[in-house]
């Protein structure tokens, strides 16, 4: 039998067991993976033609428009507090029916509860379509069809939120222990009724705890849908940078950050509470 073209070049020791038996242990491949990460690593840099000189030329004006924003402009938290409010509620909505809808297409999806090739591929390729176009790119289209505002970008958080779960939990069913499923089926149930009973608990920690995570995720993701007139505390970090007014937009982020802060905190003791 012929050895790989691996073996042939990084020749694998050979030991004599005290039986008498050779083994034979393969060289690792670990230079190998090092040296293709390493050329394509050299091949991107020159590709994006990274250039470390403007790092040193311009990399201080980062660390100038970072002190410009302290402290913070406190006289303008009372702009912020609607903005707020309107990014923290796209992102509820568009996660709670992004999540609601991703259960069905989940389960279209799952080629071991659905049989048909079609079907599954359909909605497979589908989800993976969405999961391609960018949420900003989704926003800047919600706004031609639905105009400038928070619309837009509960649309963009919907379809994203949709193709994320969506994705997670179709692979996660197809990973389920059909079993219980069969069992279920052979009673007389219909597919409906067996996967309440025999997948549902299965599935449901991971479901709730992926669609937590894509909620605070999400929120995140709204700050900046306003560049591109999704409405949210975005359109006003736009305007506030467009002004040079960075005192205002120091006040946006500490806010901002302690709203993700606290939400993350609660998404991480309720995912706790589901392990």
């Amino acid at each position: 039998m012929k050895e790989p073209i691996y073996d042939q070049i990084f020749k694998p020791k050979t030991y004599t067991l005290s039986n008498g038996k050779e083994v034979k242990q393969r060289a690792s491949r670990t230079p190998l993976v090092l040296l293709v990460v390493l050329l394509v690593t050299v091949l991107s840099w020159e590709a994006t033609n990274v250039d470390l000189s403007a790092l040193r030329t311009r990399g201080y004006q980062f660390v100038i428009i970072l002190t410009d924003m302290f402290p913070p402009n406190l006289n303008f938290l009372n702009n912020i507090w609607g903005p707020l409010f309107d990014t923290i509620q796209m992102s509820l909505l568009g996660s709670i029916a992004g999540a609601l809808l991703a259960i069905p297409f989940a389960l279209l999806s799952s080629s071991n509860i659905i049989k048909n090739r079609i079907l599954n591929g359909f909605f497979k390729l589908f989800l993976s379509i969405l999961r391609t176009l960018p949420t900003l790119i989704t926003a800047l289209i919600a706004t031609f069809v639905f105009g400038l505002g928070t619309m837009a970008g509960t649309v963009a958080i919907f379809l994203f939120t949709l193709s994320y779960i969506g994705k997670l939990m179709y692979e996660h069913i197809e990973n389920v222990d059909m079993g219980a499923f069969e069992a279920h089926e052979s009673m007389g149930l219909s597919k409906v009724q067996a996967f309440r009973y025999a997948i549902v608990p299965d599935v449901l920690p991971t479901y709730l705890s992926v669609s937590l995570y894509a909620f605070e995720g999400n929120i995140r993701y709204a700050a900046i849908l306003g560049y591109v007139g999704a409405g949210g505390v975005g359109l006003l970090l736009d305007e506030r940078l467009g002004w040079r007014d960075y005192p205002s937009v120091g006040m946006v982020l500490l806010i901002l950050m302690v709203v993700v802060f606290i939400i993350e905190r609660i998404s991480e003791y309720f995912r706790m509470k589901l392990t």
